[in-house]
Protein backbone atom coordinates (compact mmCIF):
# COMPACT_ATOMS: atom_id res chain seq x y z
CA UNK A 1 0.00 0.00 0.00
CA UNK A 2 1.31 3.43 -0.86
CA UNK A 3 1.42 6.42 1.63
CA UNK A 4 -1.42 7.92 -0.25
CA UNK A 5 -3.81 5.12 0.00
CA UNK A 6 -2.47 4.92 3.65
CA UNK A 7 -3.53 8.70 4.11
CA UNK A 8 -6.87 8.36 2.11
CA UNK A 9 -7.79 5.38 4.38
CA UNK A 10 -6.86 7.07 7.40
CA UNK A 11 -9.07 10.11 6.37
CA UNK A 12 -12.08 8.16 4.95
CA UNK A 13 -11.34 9.15 1.53
CA UNK A 14 -12.01 6.86 -1.19
CA UNK A 15 -9.55 6.54 -3.57
CA UNK A 16 -9.42 7.10 -6.66
CA UNK A 17 -10.05 4.39 -9.14
CA UNK A 18 -7.29 2.43 -11.34
CA UNK A 19 -6.60 3.93 -14.47
CA UNK A 20 -7.06 1.70 -17.59
CA UNK A 21 -4.40 1.60 -19.92
CA UNK A 22 -4.93 0.22 -23.39
CA UNK A 23 -2.08 -0.78 -25.19
CA UNK A 24 -1.02 1.12 -28.41
CA UNK A 25 -2.71 -0.01 -31.19
CA UNK A 26 -0.24 -1.41 -33.55
CA UNK A 27 0.77 -0.21 -37.08
CA UNK A 28 -0.07 -2.44 -40.21
CA UNK A 29 3.76 -2.63 -40.64
CA UNK A 30 4.07 -4.16 -37.38
CA UNK A 31 0.82 -6.31 -38.13
CA UNK A 32 2.65 -7.78 -41.29
CA UNK A 33 5.90 -7.88 -39.59
CA UNK A 34 4.48 -10.35 -37.03
CA UNK A 35 3.01 -12.30 -39.90
CA UNK A 36 6.37 -12.54 -41.70
CA UNK A 37 7.91 -13.77 -38.33
CA UNK A 38 4.45 -16.24 -37.76
CA UNK A 39 5.14 -18.06 -41.03
CA UNK A 40 8.80 -17.96 -41.16
CA UNK A 41 8.85 -20.27 -37.54
CA UNK A 42 6.77 -22.95 -39.15
CA UNK A 43 9.52 -24.03 -41.76
CA UNK A 44 8.05 -27.04 -42.45
CA UNK A 45 6.81 -27.84 -39.46
CA UNK A 46 3.26 -28.46 -39.51
CA UNK A 47 1.90 -30.91 -42.56
CA UNK A 48 0.47 -29.88 -45.45
CA UNK A 49 -3.03 -29.86 -44.30
CA UNK A 50 -1.91 -26.88 -41.64
CA UNK A 51 0.18 -24.75 -43.87
CA UNK A 52 -2.47 -24.77 -46.70
CA UNK A 53 -4.99 -23.93 -44.09
CA UNK A 54 -2.48 -21.23 -41.89
CA UNK A 55 -1.55 -19.65 -45.79
CA UNK A 56 -5.25 -18.93 -46.37
CA UNK A 57 -5.81 -16.98 -42.82
CA UNK A 58 -2.37 -14.96 -43.59
CA UNK A 59 -3.53 -14.22 -47.08
CA UNK A 60 -6.82 -12.95 -45.56
CA UNK A 61 -4.96 -10.92 -42.73
CA UNK A 62 -3.07 -9.31 -44.86
CA UNK A 63 -5.34 -8.37 -47.60
CA UNK A 64 -7.35 -7.10 -44.62
CA UNK A 65 -4.76 -4.99 -42.67
CA UNK A 66 -4.16 -2.04 -45.08
CA UNK A 67 -7.91 -1.61 -44.75
CA UNK A 68 -8.10 -1.15 -40.89
CA UNK A 69 -8.22 2.38 -41.57
CA UNK A 70 -11.58 2.51 -42.69
CA UNK A 71 -12.73 0.37 -39.94
CA UNK A 72 -11.41 2.03 -37.36
CA UNK A 73 -9.23 0.91 -34.72
CA UNK A 74 -11.87 0.53 -32.34
CA UNK A 75 -14.31 -1.53 -33.96
CA UNK A 76 -14.98 -4.84 -33.81
CA UNK A 77 -13.94 -6.03 -37.29
CA UNK A 78 -10.33 -4.24 -36.79
CA UNK A 79 -10.01 -6.10 -33.42
CA UNK A 80 -10.67 -9.05 -34.88
CA UNK A 81 -8.18 -8.64 -37.76
CA UNK A 82 -5.59 -7.46 -34.74
CA UNK A 83 -6.12 -10.85 -32.31
CA UNK A 84 -6.12 -12.68 -35.42
CA UNK A 85 -3.03 -11.95 -36.74
CA UNK A 86 -1.43 -11.75 -33.05
CA UNK A 87 -2.92 -14.47 -30.68
CA UNK A 88 -5.29 -16.80 -32.09
CA UNK A 89 -3.62 -18.09 -35.29
CA UNK A 90 -0.20 -18.45 -33.49
CA UNK A 91 -1.65 -19.92 -30.30
CA UNK A 92 -3.32 -22.51 -32.31
CA UNK A 93 -0.33 -23.69 -34.34
CA UNK A 94 1.39 -23.43 -31.60
CA UNK A 95 -0.55 -25.98 -29.14
CA UNK A 96 -0.07 -28.54 -31.85
CA UNK A 97 4.04 -27.86 -31.95
CA UNK A 98 4.38 -28.67 -28.63
CA UNK A 99 3.41 -32.07 -28.96
CA UNK A 100 5.38 -34.80 -30.35
CA UNK A 101 4.41 -34.91 -34.28
CA UNK A 102 3.16 -38.87 -33.79
CA UNK A 103 1.49 -38.57 -31.16
CA UNK A 104 -0.84 -35.21 -32.28
CA UNK A 105 -1.22 -36.86 -35.70
CA UNK A 106 -1.92 -40.15 -34.44
CA UNK A 107 -3.69 -40.25 -31.05
CA UNK A 108 -7.72 -39.20 -30.76
CA UNK A 109 -7.91 -36.92 -27.97
CA UNK A 110 -11.30 -35.30 -27.87
CA UNK A 111 -14.59 -36.36 -29.79
CA UNK A 112 -12.39 -38.91 -31.96
CA UNK A 113 -10.40 -36.43 -33.44
CA UNK A 114 -6.47 -35.83 -33.12
CA UNK A 115 -4.96 -33.26 -32.53
CA UNK A 116 -4.07 -32.49 -36.19
CA UNK A 117 -8.00 -32.67 -36.52
CA UNK A 118 -8.53 -30.31 -34.06
CA UNK A 119 -6.24 -27.86 -35.41
CA UNK A 120 -7.93 -28.21 -38.97
CA UNK A 121 -10.99 -27.43 -37.67
CA UNK A 122 -9.75 -24.18 -35.67
CA UNK A 123 -7.75 -22.67 -38.89
CA UNK A 124 -10.97 -23.39 -41.20
CA UNK A 125 -13.06 -21.30 -38.57
CA UNK A 126 -10.32 -19.00 -38.76
CA UNK A 127 -10.05 -18.64 -42.15
CA UNK A 128 -14.11 -18.67 -42.44
CA UNK A 129 -14.17 -16.12 -39.98
CA UNK A 130 -11.58 -13.83 -41.67
CA UNK A 131 -13.28 -14.05 -44.99
CA UNK A 132 -16.48 -12.13 -43.48
CA UNK A 133 -14.11 -9.42 -42.11
CA UNK A 134 -12.53 -9.17 -45.43
CA UNK A 135 -16.18 -9.37 -47.11
CA UNK A 136 -17.78 -6.78 -44.64
CA UNK A 137 -14.89 -4.29 -45.78
CA UNK A 138 -15.22 -4.98 -49.47
CA UNK A 139 -18.76 -4.71 -48.84
CA UNK A 140 -18.30 -0.78 -47.12
CA UNK A 141 -16.02 0.45 -50.10
CA UNK A 142 -18.79 -1.21 -52.77
CA UNK A 143 -21.42 0.61 -50.63
CA UNK A 144 -19.09 3.88 -51.33
CA UNK A 145 -19.03 3.68 -54.97
CA UNK A 146 -22.31 3.04 -55.25
CA UNK A 147 -23.40 5.98 -53.61
CA UNK A 148 -20.89 8.19 -55.85
CA UNK A 149 -22.77 6.28 -58.83
CA UNK A 150 -25.73 7.86 -57.52
CA UNK A 151 -24.58 10.84 -57.04
CA UNK A 152 -23.14 11.09 -60.07
CA UNK A 153 -26.57 10.10 -62.10
CA UNK A 154 -27.83 12.60 -60.24
CA UNK A 155 -25.84 15.60 -61.21
CA UNK A 156 -25.59 14.60 -64.65
CA UNK A 157 -28.52 11.85 -65.35
CA UNK A 158 -30.69 11.18 -68.37
CA UNK A 159 -32.63 14.83 -69.44
CA UNK A 160 -29.69 17.32 -66.99
CA UNK A 161 -28.07 18.47 -70.23
CA UNK A 162 -24.94 20.80 -69.14
CA UNK A 163 -25.16 24.26 -70.30
CA UNK A 164 -21.98 25.34 -71.08
CA UNK A 165 -23.63 29.14 -72.30
CA UNK A 166 -22.55 28.75 -76.25
CA UNK A 167 -25.51 30.37 -77.71
CA UNK A 168 -26.18 29.64 -81.32
CA UNK A 169 -23.71 31.40 -83.48
CA UNK A 170 -25.34 31.22 -86.42
CA UNK A 171 -23.57 33.24 -89.32
CA UNK A 172 -20.08 35.43 -88.59
CA UNK A 173 -19.85 38.77 -86.86
CA UNK A 174 -21.97 41.70 -88.44
CA UNK A 175 -20.73 42.92 -91.95
CA UNK A 176 -18.57 40.19 -92.62
CA UNK A 177 -20.77 38.36 -94.51
CA UNK A 178 -24.60 39.14 -96.40
CA UNK A 179 -23.99 43.21 -96.42
CA UNK A 180 -24.37 45.04 -99.57
CA UNK A 181 -23.13 43.39 -102.40
CA UNK A 182 -20.33 45.57 -103.52
CA UNK A 183 -19.65 47.37 -100.72
CA UNK A 184 -16.64 48.69 -99.88
CA UNK A 185 -15.33 47.05 -102.89
CA UNK A 186 -12.01 48.22 -104.07
CA UNK A 187 -12.34 46.05 -107.46
CA UNK A 188 -12.39 47.19 -110.61
CA UNK A 189 -15.26 49.43 -111.74
CA UNK A 190 -16.98 50.05 -114.72
CA UNK A 191 -17.23 53.45 -116.81
CA UNK A 192 -19.71 55.25 -118.99
CA UNK A 193 -19.38 53.30 -122.13
CA UNK A 194 -18.95 49.88 -120.74
CA UNK A 195 -15.71 49.38 -120.54
CA UNK A 196 -13.69 48.35 -116.87
CA UNK A 197 -11.13 50.81 -115.73
CA UNK A 198 -8.24 50.28 -113.34
CA UNK A 199 -8.92 50.88 -109.72
CA UNK A 200 -8.71 54.82 -109.00
CA UNK A 201 -8.87 55.97 -112.43
CA UNK A 202 -11.44 58.40 -112.83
Amino acid sequence: MSLRDFADRLLGRAPEPPRLELPPVKTSAELVAELDAFEAGLDNRVPPAVASRVARVTGTVRETIPRLDQLGAGSYQAHSVVATATSYLPEAVGGYLRLPRKFADSRPIEGGKTALMLLCDQLDLLGYKMDQVFDAVCRADAAALIAHGAFLAEKFGTGGGLDLGQGGAAGGPSGAAGGPAGAGSSGPTGSSDGRLQPPGAS
